[in-house]
């Protein structure tokens, strides 16, 4: 089973690319680290202060997907130094 989610964030402490890629960067690293589920940047490359972001879990059921996603949203909207706007999944 294939789950596919979507988030978007407001960073608000960037003020300029390099800071925004900054904590991209670390969010993007830790999360592939600790779960097991792939991680991209999909919009607002070149925007300062947003970000939206795409990830897949990949899994022999789609339980163990859909927790491996929820799993991974949770850790990123824990990161204090960006909002969390906009939450989307999909089960493919």
């Amino acid at each position: 089973m294939i789950v596919y989610a979507e988030c978007e964030f407001m960073i608000h402490t960037a003020h300029s690319l390099k800071e925004k890629r900054a904590v991209l960067q670390k969010m993007t690293m830790r999360t592939k680290q600790k779960f097991n589920v792939s991680i991209a940047e999909i919009d607002h490359q070149n925007v300062w202060q947003r970000t939206r972001l795409a990830l897949v879990a990949v899994a022999s059921s789609k339980l163990a997907a859909e927790k491996e996603i929820q799993r991974a949203l949770r850790f990123l909207e824990s990161n204090p130094e960006w909002e969390q706007l906009d939450v989307w999944t999909e089960n493919l």
